[in-house]
């Protein structure tokens, strides 16, 4: 096992957690009784020791004890609870790696006490291990360190290290958020089938299989996105129809001013301390 010699705590351990102790055990990286997380609710907690075995504890600093990862994996409304529970359980010389939005490295750091920390923003396919998750690390986090956190990543998907931490906040608007882009323009294409008068069922695997076959295939041609484009529009065609009233509706103009959206409030959060009542909007 790569993190073997590893103990791990999942503080918080909602949808993201889980998602990240399944990719632990799933590609044997470390055993379950190395693993620890943490959760407010009695019945979440024994749902995850019967799925997974792993320990489990109410309390996030009993969790966090004589742990050398430590993964946040709470909401940023939550942060200020976390950051009492854990105020004097990381052991000296534990990495902290937190995948909590908008909340900077250097915060992290003065308000865990600890100089290793690793921000990562994985996005919700990670649950099948199919994600892609960008992070950064401060400069105490030697080589060796990094190459753990890479390992432990990389059981939720593909994973991309960045240089600069302001490149967390593109990647939150981008690829953390991403997932909702897409689940609701495959919502509204299925729907148009329905309204068409195809059966919700058929709809909804004609969308599915239409964009896993095109993701598929633009990963794996060189050619730039429009050049795939153009391949399916012949002149004066379906598509050329459809692709008028998608530039007409201004379709390129909303995807850019939501993503810019994202941005810019992932950039709120990282000047709110967690003490302002705004954080928790």
């Amino acid at each position: 096992m790569v993190l073997d010699d590893e103990r791990i705590a999942v503080i918080g351990c909602g949808t993201m957690g889980e998602a990240i102790v399944k990719g632990l055990l799933r590609n044997d990286l470390i055993g379950a009784e190395k693993l620890a997380i943490s959760h407010p609710r009695p019945e979440r907690r024994a749902e995850l020791v019967e799925r997974y075995g792993v320990g489990a504890h109410a309390d996030n600093g009993e969790a966090a004890r004589r742990r050398s990862l430590i993964v946040l994996a709470v909401k940023p409304q939550f942060l200020d609870d976390v950051v009492g529970n854990l105020a004097g359980n990381i052991d000296e010389g534990a990495t902290v790696v937190t995948i909590v939005a908008g909340l900077r490295m250097d915060v992290a750091a003065r308000r865990f006490s600890t100089p290793k920390v690793v921000r990562a923003m994985p996005n919700t396919p990670a649950q099948l291990g199919m994600g892609i998750t960008v992070w950064t690390a401060r400069s105490d986090v030697d080589a060796a360190e990094r190459a753990k956190v890479r390992s432990f990543l990389s059981a939720l998907g593909e994973e991309e290290f960045v240089t600069h931490e302001n490149e967390l906040d593109m990647a939150t608007a981008l690829s953390g958020t991403g997932p909702a882009y897409a689940f609701m323009f495959m919502e509204a294409m299925v729907d148009a089938g329905v309204h068409m008068g195809l059966s919700r069922r058929v709809a909804f695997r004609l969308v599915i299989e239409t964009l896993r076959g095109s993701v598929e295939y633009a990963s794996r041609t060189p050619d730039h996105l429009a050049k795939l484009r153009n391949q399916v529009t012949s002149p004066g065609g379906t598509t050329a129809d459809a692709c008028y009233e998608l530039e007409k509706g201004r379709l390129r103009t909303v995807v850019s001013d939501a993503i810019w959206a994202a941005f810019r409030r992932c950039k709120q959060l990282g000047r709110q301390e967690p003490a302002d009542p705004a954080f928790r909007g």
